[in-house]
C-alpha cells in the first residue's frame, strides 16, 4: 500500500493523521537516524539497541509553554558498553588518541617574552607611515643578524624604537600636584663635558645591543659580551681613528638611524642623571606652571616626539600620573590639546564679515564678546577662541546619538526662529535666518525629529515647528479682531506667487484647473513642495497622521500639546484643501474632541499641571472654529458629526468662573464656544440651539453691563462680550432668512438654501438689552484709557443694532410704522448726541494716523518675511495708533457708519440728520490725505488684511454719502468723494466684487458727483486750450463740447464699464452673499487669495484694451460689435478723468497712456476714421503733449501691461504703412516716439525697415502736437542713422512735399554732422564725415544741396520748417578751406 505524503497546506491535524498510518502499517522508513557515540563504532558486534523512534504525541504536551528558566547544567555520561576506567586521567586518554594538528603545533619552541615590555605605537603626525625605497636600506649590518628581508629588518628597527619610547618618569623629572608646577634639571658642566667623545672611555653598560628576544638567562650574558667586544675594540683605536670612523658610519647609515641612536643614547644618560639627582642635590630649574599651554610634541627629528629640547621647560600636564593608572604610562601630548586654555580672543580690527554665534537661549552673540567657559558655548572646533554656536554646528548637533543633545539643538534651533521673527537681530545679520534654515532642509530635519522615539525629542521638534509656523502675534490679531465689521472673514495665509503663477490660463475650467492642479502637486516630491509652500511641504510628508499618533498614543505633556494644537490651527489657516486634509485625517479630530473637550473632567488645581488629557482646553474650540471658517461643508460635518452641538452646551450653559477650569481658560474657553456658534450661525446653523440656550444667553446678555462696570476692565471679558453679541447678530440675521430667493440652477450655485429654525419673536426682545449696554458704553468715549480697554465691544452693540433693524424691515408680516419710529428714536436719543461730541471728533481726526494708505512705511514686510511661509507680521503687537492698534478708531466708526447706511436706507427723511457725520472735518482731511498723489502700500499679506478694513470704512462713507447727495447736492464735497471712490476702485481687493460693483453701479458715473458740469467746467477746459499756442480744434468739437457730450452719455459708460470691468460671475455671488448677509448662500468665511486688486491700475483703458485682444483673436480679422460704440465710451470716461480727475490717473504714466490710445488704431482699418474717436483721441494726446506733462513720457522704461514698447511701434508702423492713407492724426501718433531723447532703435526702425511709410507722414509743421526743437536737438550721434538720414534725402524717399516734419529733422542732424569738428571722432566717423560733405558738395539737387550746407536752426513757422544762411559762415568757410585738395574737387569759389 502507497502510503500518501505530505503536501503544502497541509494542517497539523493531517500530519498526525499521515504519522498514525504510517506505524499501523510498519513500513520501514527511507532514512534511518543512527546515534554514533563519541569515538566512533567500537564495538561493531555489539546487538543494537531497542528502536526507540521519534513520535510526536500531543496528549502528554502541557497546556502552557515551559518557564524560561536555566535549564540545569549538562552531566557527561559514558557510552552504553562503554564505561571510563577509574585510574586513568582523562587528559593523558585524550592526549594519547588525539591525532589533530595541534599535537604537532606544541613541539615548536616560542620564544619568551615574560621580560618584554609591552608598549603602545609612536604617535605621529602623518596619516600614513612613510613609503620605504630600497636605497634607504640600512648598511653595516652586524654579520651574525644572518640573511634577512627588507620587511623584517623595517620591523626590527620599528620594535627597536618603540622598546625606547621615554616614559612618563623620562619625560617629566619632577611633578609637584599641589603647586601645579613642572620643573626641568639642566645638565651639569661635569656631565657636558662627559659627553664629549674622547674624554672619556668608561662605558658602564651596552646602549643599543640589549639581548631583546632572547631568554631571559641568555639575554643579558649575550648583550654584555657584545658590549665587552666593542669596549676593547674601541680602546684599542686612537682617538682620531674614533672620530674618522664615527664621520664613516654617519656619511653611510640612514639619518634617521643616527637621530634614532642619538637619542636612545641621550635617554640612557639622562636617565643615568635622574638616578644620580637624589644623591646630587642642587643646580638650577625651571618652573613651568599649568597656565602654560601644551604644544604640539612632534619637531624635525622623528626620535624626539615626546622629548623637549635639553634646556628647555617642560610641559605642563593637566593631570598628575600615578604609575598604578593602566595603560598611562605613555603620554600622548597630541590628545592633550583640548584640555589646554582657549587662545586670546582675537579683535575685529576690519569690516570683515565674521560667522554668526548664538547662545543657548537663541541670542546673538558679538563677535568681540568674552564670556567665560563655564557657560557651555566653548564645545566647538572651528573659532574655538569665539563663544557661541554656529547654525552649522547646530545642524551637526541635531544628528547626534545622545538624545539629549538632539533635543538641545533644537531648542536652541527655535530660539534662535523666535527671536528673529521678533525682529531682535534687525540689520545685524547679511540675509534672513529662516530662509537660510529652509534652503538647509530644517523642515525637513523637523519631520524627521518627529518621529524620533525619546519623547524629549519629540518636544522639542513640535516646539520649533510651531515656533517656525505660527508667527507671533498673527493669532492674538485675528482673534481680537473677529467682532469687528466682517472680522470672521479673513484671507487665506498660503504663498501668493504660487497663485500668480496659476493665474495664467484663466480659459480653463475652474474644476478642471483644480485637477490638474492636484495632481501635478501629487507628483511633486515634498522638498519641491516646500520650496514654494512649506506647508504643502509638510502636508505632503503625513505630519498629520504623526501628530495625532502624538496626541493619542504618546500623551504628551501640556506644552507639546498646546504646541501641536497651535501647529494645527496655521494648518487649517492656509486654505481650504488644508483644513479637509485636517478634517479627514482618521481619527484627529475624534482624537482631539475626545481627550481636549469633554464634557466632564477633575477639578483643576491652580499651578501648572502634568496633563491636558480628558481637560477641555480653549485652543481644541478654537480649531473647530477655524475649521469651521473655511467652508459650510466643513462646519456642517463638525457640527452634526463630531458631537459638537453638546460641547457648545456644555460650555455655554455655565458662566466661566463655574467651570472648574483656571480663571483664563475659562474665559478664553467660553469666547472660543461663542465664537464657533457664530461661525455656524453665519452659515444659518446651529439655529436649533438658540431654543435650548435662550436663557443662558439672556442671563449672560443681563450681566453685561455690570461686567462693564466693574474696574479695571479684563481683555479677556471684553473679548466674551464681544463674542457673545457677535453670535447675536449673527442670529439676529438668521431670523431674516426664513424666506431666501430662489437660487440660481448655474454651476455657481453653491447649496441649497433651507429655511432658518430661528424666527423673528425669538429675537426680537434682545434690542433693548443691547442698547442698554452701548448706552453704558458710549459714557466712557471722553475717557480714552477706560474707552480703548473695552475693546470691540461698542462696535459689537452698532452691529448687532444694525443686523436687527435690517431684519425687522425684512418681516412682511409687521407693520413698517413701528420700525420707522423706532429708528427715529434711536436716532434722536442716542446717534445724534453721538455725533455732536467732541470725543468722536477726535475719532475722526485720527483716521489719517492709523491709515495704511496714509501711511505706507507701516506696512513693509518684516526682514524674515518669506514668500513660501505666510504671516502677517505682527510680531510684538500693532502699534497703537494702526488698524489694529489699542487706539484704532476704524473699528467703531465703520459700525458706526454701518448703522447710520441701514437706518438711511430703510428710513429716507433721516438722510438729512445723518448728514451730519460726513461733515466732520476728520473725515474730510482723511479723504484729501488718501486721493493724494502717494505710492500705494507694498503689498503683503498684513497689508492685504489691513487695507481691507480700511476700505470697509471708505465704502460705506461713500454710500452715504450717495444717499445723501441726492438730497443735499454739495459741489465742493462731491468732487470730493467722487475722487475717493475711483481711488477705491482702483485698491479693492479680491473678496470685495459686490463692493466694485455697488461702486461703479452708485458713485463713479453718478452725475452729482462731477460737479463741474454745472459748475463752468467745459468751458474753463475749452479757455484752457484757447490759451495755447498748438490748439488747431474744430471749435465746434472743443474739449469743452466732448465733455458735455460725456456727461450727458454717463448712463451708456457706465454699461461699458460693467461689461468690460465686472467680476467673475462665481466671485460676485459670493461677495454679494457676505455683504448682504444672505447667511444661506455664504460658501465660506475664507476669502479669495489676495494676489492684486481688482482692477488693474489702469482699468479706465480695459474696454481698449479688450477689444485690441478681440480684434487679434478674430481669424477673420472683423472687429467685434459695437466698436465704435465701446471704444468712444472709454475715450470719453478717460477724456472726463483727464480732464476734471488726473488724480484718478496718476498710477498710469503717460507714456502706458500713449500705448493705449496706439491700440485704437491697431483695431482695425475703419474704428480711427470715425469722427467722434478722431475728435477724442485728439484732445487726449493733446493731454499728454502738455508742457507740464511732455517731460514725464518716458517711451525707455518698463511700461505696465506692456511687454515691449519697440514691438508695438513696430507693429503701428505695419499698420499705418497699410491703412493709414496719410491720416494726420495717425501720423502724430507715429511722430511722437521719434523724438530725439528717445531711443535711437524707433527712429532706425522707421528709417531702416519702414521707409515707404515716409510718404504717408504729410503732418503739416503747424500741427505737431509738439516743439520741433524736441526732434533736432541734441545733435543725433548715432552714425547708422544718420546715413539713413542722408540716404532717404539724396534718395528723394524724404522731401518737404510729402514730410515736412522728419524732413527738417534729417537736414537739421545731417547739417550737424558733416559740419561737426569733435576731435575725439574715430577714424571710422571722419571718414563718413568726409564722403558725406563730398557728396553733399556734388549733389545735383540744388535746393537740398543748399538746405545741407546753409542750415541755421529749427523754425516752424518757415515753410521748411528751418532757417537758412544767406552765405556759409566764415567757420564753416574756414571748415572747408581745411580739407585736404580732393575732398571738394570744385573748390569753394562757387559758395
Amino acid at each position: 500500500m502507497m502510503l500518501a505524503r505530505p503536501k503544502p497546506g497541509e494542517s497539523e491535524v493531517d500530519l498526525l493523521r499521515f504519522q498514525s498510518q504510517f506505524l499501523e502499517a510498519g513500513a520501514t522508513p527511507a532514512v534511518q537516524l543512527v546515534k554514533g557515540s563519541r569515538y566512533g563504532d567500537a564495538h561493531p558486534d555489539q546487538p543494537p539497541l531497542h528502536d526507540h523512534r521519534d513520535v510526536v504525541m500531543l496528549d502528554d504536551l502541557p497546556d502552557l509553554p515551559p518557564a524560561l528558566v536555566p535549564a540545569p547544567a549538562k552531566r557527561a555520561r559514558p557510552s552504553p558498553g562503554q564505561p571510563l576506567p577509574q585510574d586513568e586521567d582523562p587528559e593523558e586518554r585524550l592526549s594519547r588518541h588525539d591525532q589533530h594538528i595541534t599535537a604537532v603545533l606544541t613541539k615548536i619552541i616560542e620564544r619568551d617574552t615574560r621580560s618584554v615590555t609591552l608598549n603602545l605605537p609612536v604617535p605621529s603626525g602623518v596619516a600614513f607611515p612613510p613609503v620605504f625605497h630600497r636605497s634607504q636600506e640600512k648598511q653595516g649590518k652586524l654579520a651574525a643578524s644572518g640573511k634577512r628581508s627588507i620587511f623584517a629588518q623595517e620591523i626590527a628597527a620599528r620594535r627597536v624604537s618603540e622598546s625606547r619610547v621615554p616614559s612618563v618618569g623620562e619625560v617629566v623629572s619632577n611633578l609637584n600636584p599641589p603647586e601645579g608646577a613642572v620643573t626641568y634639571e639642566a645638565p651639569s658642566p661635569r656631565d657636558k663635558d662627559s659627553q664629549l667623545p674622547g674624554n672619556s672611555h668608561d662605558f658602564q653598560e651596552p646602549h643599543l645591543v640589549t639581548g631583546k628576544g632572547l631568554k631571559s638567562q641568555e639575554a643579558e650574558q649575550e648583550a654584555q659580551t657584545i658590549h665587552e667586544e666593542n669596549v676593547a675594540r674601541l680602546q684599542a683605536m686612537a682617538p682620531e681613528e674614533i672620530m674618522q670612523e664615527q664621520q664613516r658610519l654617519l656619511a653611510q647609515l640612514d639619518p634617521s638611524l643616527v637621530a634614532f641612536l642619538r637619542s636612545h643614547s641621550h635617554t640612557r644618560k639622562q636617565a643615568g642623571a635622574k638616578a644620580t639627582k637624589e644623591q646630587r642635590p642642587g643646580g638650577p630649574s625651571f618652573p613651568v606652571t599649568k597656565e602654560d599651554p601644551i604644544m604640539s610634541a612632534s619637531t624635525s627629528e622623528p626620535g624626539k616626539e615626546n622629548r623637549p629640547e635639553p634646556g628647555a621647560p617642560a610641559l605642563a600636564l593637566p593631570v598628575a600620573p600615578h604609575k598604578e593608572w593602566l595603560h598611562m604610562d605613555t603620554v600622548e601630548l597630541e590628545k592633550l590639546h583640548w584640555m589646554q586654555d582657549l587662545p586670546p580672543l582675537r579683535r575685529q580690527q576690519t569690516q570683515e564679515r565674521m560667522q554668526a554665534r548664538f547662545s543657548l537661549q537663541g541670542e546673538l552673540l558679538a563677535p568681540d564678546v568674552d564670556l567665560p567657559t563655564h557657560l557651555g558655548l566653548h564645545h566647538h572646533g572651528e573659532e574655538a577662541e569665539r563663544a557661541g554656536y554656529s547654525l552649522q554646528e547646530l545642524f551637526h548637533l541635531t544628528r547626534s546619538q545622545v538624545s539629549q543633545q538632539r533635543a538641545l539643538a533644537l531648542c536652541v534651533l527655535s530660539q534662535i526662529i523666535g527671536r528673529a521673527q521678533a525682529g531682535e537681530f534687525g540689520d545685524r545679520l547679511v540675509g534672513s535666518v529662516l530662509r537660510l534654515l529652509l534652503d538647509a532642509g530644517f523642515l525637513f530635519l523637523l519631520r524627521f525629529s518627529l518621529d524620533d522615539r525619546v519623547d524629549g525629542v519629540i518636544a522639542a521638534a513640535v516646539r520649533a515647528l510651531r515656533t517656525l509656523l505660527v508667527a507671533p502675534g498673527d493669532e492674538e490679531l485675528l482673534d481680537s479682531t473677529f467682532s469687528w465689521y466682517h472680522g470672521a472673514s479673513v484671507f487665506p495665509l498660503r504663498p501668493i506667487q504660487e497663485d500668480k503663477e496659476d493665474g495664467g490660463e484663466d480659459e480653463e475650467p475652474a474644476t478642471e484647473k483644480a485637477k490638474k492642479k492636484s495632481s501635478e502637486e501629487g507628483s511633486k516630491p515634498p522638498p519641491d513642495l516646500a520650496r514654494h509652500d512649506v506647508i504643502k511641504g509638510l502636508l505632503a510628508t503625513n505630519l498629520l497622521p504623526r501628530l495625532r499618533y502624538v496626541l493619542e498614543v504618546t500623551c504628551p505633556g501640556p506644552s507639546v500639546v498646546l504646541d501641536i494644537l497651535a501647529v494645527l490651527i496655521r494648518l487649517a489657516r492656509h486654505s481650504l484643501e488644508s483644513a479637509m486634509r485636517i478634517l479627514e485625517c482618521p481619527r484627529l479630530i475624534e482624537t482631539i474632541v475626545r481627550e481636549f473637550l469633554p464634557t466632564s473632567w477633575s477639578p483643576m488645581v491652580v499651578g501648572p499641571t502634568s496633563s491636558l488629557h480628558k481637560v477641555p482646553y480653549a485652543a481644541a474650540m478654537k480649531l473647530l472654529r477655524v475649521l469651521a471658517s473655511t467652508g459650510r461643508n466643513i462646519a456642517a460635518r463638525l457640527m452634526s458629526g463630531f458631537d459638537i452641538r453638546s460641547r457648545l452646551c456644555r460650555f455655554i450653559a455655565e458662566a466661566p468662573q463655574e467651570l472648574a477650569l483656571p480663571t483664563e481658560e475659562a474665559e478664553t474657553l467660553s469666547t472660543e464656544a461663542f465664537r464657533l456658534w457664530a461661525v455656524a450661525a453665519f452659515y444659518g446653523q446651529g439655529g436649533d440651539l438658540y431654543r435650548e440656550l435662550y436663557p443662558v444667553l439672556i442671563q449672560a446678555l443681563q450681566a453685561l453691563p455690570t461686567e462693564l462696570g466693574a474696574c479695571p476692565l479684563h481683555p479677556l471679558s471684553m473679548q466674551r462680550m464681544a463674542s457673545l453679541l457677535t453670535l447675536l447678530t449673527k442670529l439676529t440675521l438668521a431670523a431674516g432668512s426664513t424666506h431666501p430667493e430662489p437660487i440660481s440652477r448655474s454651476s455657481e450655485a453653491h447649496v441649497l438654501a433651507t429655511t432658518s429654525s430661528i424666527t423673528w419673536t425669538q429675537v426680537s426682545g434682545l434690542q433693548p438689552l443691547v442698547e442698554t449696554c452701548l448706552r453704558q458704553t458710549l459714557k466712557l468715549l471722553p475717557r480714552p484709557d477706560i474707552w480703548n480697554a473695552l475693546g470691540p465691544v461698542p462696535s459689537a452693540c452698532l452691529l448687532f443694532l444694525g443686523a436687527y433693524y435690517q431684519t425687522w424691515s425684512q418681516q412682511p408680516s409687521l407693520c413698517p410704522e413701528d420700525w420707522l419710529q423706532d429708528m427715529e428714536h434711536l436716532s434722536e436719543e442716542l446717534l445724534l448726541p453721538l455725533l455732536s461730541q467732541p470725543s468722536l471728533g477726535s475719532l475722526w481726526d485720527s483716521l489719517r494716523h492709523c491709515s495704511p494708505v496714509c501711511n505706507p512705511l507701516t506696512c513693509a514686510p518684516t526682514p524674515e518675511a518669506l514668500p513660501s511661509l505666510v504671516s502677517l507680521g505682527c510680531a510684538g503687537g500693532c502699534p497703537p495708533l494702526s488698524v489694529a492698534g489699542t487706539a484704532s478708531p476704524f473699528p467703531f466708526l465703520t459700525a458706526l457708519l454701518s448703522l447710520v447706511n441701514i437706518l438711511v436706507r430703510i428710513h429716507k427723511g433721516l438722510c438729512g440728520q445723518m448728514a451730519a457725520v460726513l461733515a466732520a472735518p476728520g473725515l474730510q482731511n482723511y479723504f484729501f490725505q488718501c486721493v493724494a498723489p502717494r505710492p500705494a502700500p507694498q503689498f503683503t499679506p498684513f497689508s492685504a488684511w489691513a487695507l481691507r478694513h480700511e476700505h470697509h470704512l471708505q465704502y460705506l462713507a461713500l454710500s452715504l454719502a450717495q444717499k445723501v447727495a441726492t438730497s443735499q447736492p454739495e459741489p465742493a464735497t462731491n468732487a470730493l468723494y467722487h475722487s475717493m471712490a475711483l481711488a477705491l476702485l482702483s485698491r479693492l481687493l479680491p473678496g470685495s466684487e459686490y463692493l466694485a460693483q455697488e461702486l461703479l453701479l452708485s458713485c463713479v458715473f453718478r452725475l452729482e458727483f462731477l460737479p463741474e458740469k454745472a459748475l463752468g467746467g467745459p468751458e474753463a477746459a475749452d479757455f484752457s486750450d484757447g490759451l495755447s499756442l498748438r490748439n488747431s480744434a474744430d471749435p465746434h468739437c472743443g474739449r469743452g463740447a466732448l465733455l458735455l457730450q460725456a456727461c450727458q452719455d454717463l448712463p451708456s459708460i457706465r454699461s461699458c464699464y460693467l461689461t468690460h470691468c465686472s467680476p467673475a460671475r462665481a466671485s460676485l455671488l459670493a461677495s454679494q452673499a457676505l455683504y448682504r448677509w444672505e447667511l444661506l448662500r455664504v460658501p465660506s468665511l475664507l476669502l479669495p487669495v489676495p494676489k492684486e486688486p481688482l482692477l488693474p491700475t489702469d482699468w479706465p483703458f480695459q474696454p481698449l484694451i479688450h477689444l485690441y485682444h478681440q480684434a487679434s483673436d478674430t481669424p477673420s480679422g472683423l472687429p467685434p460689435t459695437d466698436t465704435v460704440g465701446t471704444a468712444m465710451r472709454a475715450l470719453q470716461w478717460v477724456l472726463l478723468l483727464e480732464s476734471w480727475r488726473p488724480e484718478a490717473l496718476w498710477a498710469v504714466p503717460p507714456a502706458a497712456r500713449l500705448a493705449r490710445l496706439m491700440c485704437v488704431f491697431l483695431v482695425d482699418s475703419e474704428l480711427f476714421r470715425e469722427t467722434p474717436i478722431q475728435h477724442l483721441v485728439a484732445a487726449l494726446v493733446a493731454r499728454i503733449c502738455q508742457p507740464q506733462v511732455l517731460p514725464s513720457l518716458n517711451l525707455d522704461c518698463p511700461l505696465p501691461g506692456l511687454t515691449s514698447f519697440p514691438d508695438l511701434y513696430a507693429s503701428f508702423l505695419d499698420h499705418f504703412e497699410a491703412v493709414s492713407f496719410g491720416d494726420h492724426l495717425f501720423g502724430a501718433l507715429v511722430l511722437l516716439p521719434l523724438q530725439r531723447r528717445f531711443s535711437v532703435t524707433l527712429r532706425l526702425a522707421l528709417f531702416g525697415e519702414h521707409v515707404g511709410a515716409l510718404r504717408a507722414l504729410g503732418l503739416p509743421l503747424t500741427q505737431l502736437p509738439v516743439p520741433l526743437e524736441c526732434y533736432t536737438g541734441p545733435p543725433e550721434d548715432n552714425l547708422a542713422l544718420l546715413q539713413l538720414y542722408f540716404r532717404a534725402l539724396v534718395t528723394g524717399a524724404l522731401c518737404p512735399r510729402w514730410c515736412p516734419v522728419l524732413y527738417a529733422v534729417a537736414v537739421a542732424h545731417v547739417n550737424s554732422f558733416i559740419f561737426s569738428q569733435d576731435p575725439k571722432s574715430s577714424d571710422e566717423v571722419k571718414t563718413a564725415r568726409r564722403n558725406m560733405l563730398q557728396k553733399t558738395w556734388l549733389l545735383a539737387d540744388e535746393g537740398l544741396r543748399q538746405h545741407l550746407l546753409h542750415y541755421k536752426l529749427p523754425n516752424s513757422s518757415f515753410p521748411e520748417g528751418f532757417e537758412l544762411y544767406s552765405q556759409l559762415p566764415p567757420l564753416r568757410q574756414h571748415y572747408l578751406q581745411t580739407l585736404p585738395s580732393g575732398v571738394l574737387q570744385n573748390g569753394v569759389s562757387k559758395t
